[in-house]
């Protein structure tokens, strides 16, 4: 009888065990997300924003296991310059092949490939990112939480131009001393707060 007792109790463990937990894929809700921008230069910086065109991300329970989006570059906005021709002419030039080629290449993409818990909401981000057709691997950190109808993702994407044929006034292909203050750093951020709905 003890012996019956001990194989339904480990019978049901391994059930319990090997039971997967169902994934659920969330939309990303454009009109609520947000990707910011910000370049900096030996002078200064620039920042702004870039619209989200679609999205999805995957949650298994409340552990982020994938997931995916594409943003339109045609949308993107200068916001800290105030001058209207200033403005129209950095604009204009960010959307340039000096920097993201917009007419050839209208939109970029990040595609999860691991997503690694890190505790408190925490996850490590691993995926590629596509700008002007190029695709590399980044990895980030980003923070999960859920909510009543899906769950908000925010993070911060620190990306190396110089990866991405974007060679205006950089020192990956020209010389530092040379540019002197006119030199525009490599690294740039994107700062993204997603909200996902079922």
């Amino acid at each position: 009888m003890a012996g019956l007792v001990a194989a339904v109790v480990m019978l049901s463990s391994a059930t319990l065990i090997e039971k997967p937990t169902k994934a659920t894929t969330y939309k990303i809700d454009t009109s609520k997300s947000e990707l910011k921008w910000n370049g900096k230069k030996v002078t200064g910086e620039h920042y702004g924003t870039i619209d989200l065109k679609e999205g999805t991300f995957t949650l298994d329970g409340t552990k982020l296991t994938g997931g995916s989006f594409v943003a339109d570059m045609n949308t993107i906005v200068v916001q800290d310059v105030t001058d209207k021709e200033f403005n129209g002419k950095l604009t204009g030039h960010l959307k340039s092949d000096d920097f993201f080629a917009v007419e050839k290449h209208p939109t970029a993409s990040f595609i999860v490939t691991s997503a690694t818990p890190k505790g408190n909401g925490t996850v490590d981000v691993a995926g590629n990112l596509t700008i002007k057709g190029i695709t590399k691997p980044v990895s980030f950190p980003v923070t999960v939480t859920p909510t009543k109808d899906g769950a908000m993702v925010k993070g911060t994407l620190v990306v190396d131009r110089s990866k991405y044929d974007m060679k205006f006034r950089s020192k990956s292909f020209f010389d530092a001393a040379t540019l002197g203050d006119k030199m525009v750093y490599d690294d740039f951020t994107i700062e993204m707060d997603l909200v996902a709905k079922k």
